[in-house]
């Protein structure tokens, strides 16, 4: 029984997934369920598991997922119908705690963590229920959650309690002090000389923007005369662009170091380190500069998960 039902609200959500957006008058075009009523009862009922939105527009109701992935969101959502929201209804192998346990907390989805962090629903809303809808709200923003209120995390989900909220937050500021110190711990290598040295160094030094990073940062680390690290800047946040990343504002904290050379380094949040067209002509641009008022660039780094790479071997 609960298989045909999981095929059935398949049937009805999986084809809706393939349209980002889509008006209330194309239901019965989009889905092949034929009882109406069933289908009207499905979409309420994701709306108001915050997996879908409506917005009116043009005098018509149209659907937005309130994801990028929403086939993912559809999968929990049916899966807490299957075996109800509470986590103890789950078998005991997919939930949220066991499932940390068993892969590591890095296997785990937004909605999953927030969950735990929960810890208890309240009558009418689950941890579950709650995480999920944290998850959609915050979606691409999650690090919007450490601005919220206790009062402004309710209005998304009941679920949050103070108790609960304290949770959440106190996991996001360890979560933040952890990156911090990992940021500021000593790398081994005292004396930068080699490209395999520069990536090395970078690997260590900048492993929080391969890890955590959502947006491109360039960075330089300054050098001395034996090419030891003198301290790190950051120059801008955003997609690199050589109109962006102007001579003056990567040169100025160099020379304020009395530095000898620099390292350059920005990340690709995308995880592939291959330079785009942009990284080379910043890199180009920043050693003419540095040429002219006698500070070298020893080379340009991009930071990836899938690993470093430096500029001067491509």
């Amino acid at each position: 029984m609960s298989e045909t039902r999981r095929q059935r609200l398949q049937a009805i959500l999986y084809p809706l997934a393939y349209h980002s957006q889509f008006r209330q008058s194309e239901l019965t075009e989009l889905v092949e369920e034929t009882q109406a009523g069933f289908v009207t009862r499905t979409i309420n009922a994701v709306v108001r598991a915050g997996v879908l939105e409506r917005v009116h527009s043009d005098d018509e109701l149209h659907y937005t997922w309130a994801s990028s992935d929403p086939i993912q969101l559809i999968d929990r959502w049916i899966q807490d119908q299957i075996h109800g929201d509470q986590v103890k209804e789950r078998p005991e192998e997919e939930r949220p705690r066991e499932r940390l346990l068993r892969d590591g907390a890095a296997s785990l989805s937004n909605a999953d963590l927030l969950a735990i962090l929960i810890r208890v629903g309240v009558v009418g809303e689950s941890a579950t229920t709650g995480g999920t809808k944290l998850a959609n709200h915050f979606d691409e923003e999650l690090d919007a959650i450490r601005e919220q209120s206790v009062s402004e995390l309710r209005h998304i989900t009941k679920a949050v309690t103070k108790a609960s909220y304290c949770q959440i937050m106190a996991g996001i500021e360890l979560g933040r002090r952890a990156t911090e110190a990992a940021r500021e711990r000593p790398v081994q290598i005292v004396k930068i000389t080699s490209t395999t040295e520069a990536t090395e160094y970078c690997a260590q030094k900048f492993a929080y923007l391969a890890g955590d990073a959502v947006q491109e940062e360039f960075h330089i680390v300054t050098l001395d005369t034996k090419h030891k690290p003198i301290r790190t800047h950051r120059i801008t946040v955003g997609t690199l662009d050589s109109s962006l990343v102007h001579p003056r504002e990567v040169f100025r904290p160099a020379i304020r170091d009395a530095a000898a050379a620099v390292l350059l380094v920005h990340n690709h949040p995308s995880g592939d380190p291959t330079p785009s067209r942009e990284d080379h002509a910043v890199t180009e641009r920043l050693t003419e500069a540095g040429k002219l008022i006698g500070i070298s660039v020893l080379d340009h780094i991009v930071v990836a998960k899938e690993r470093c790479l430096s500029l001067r071997e491509c």
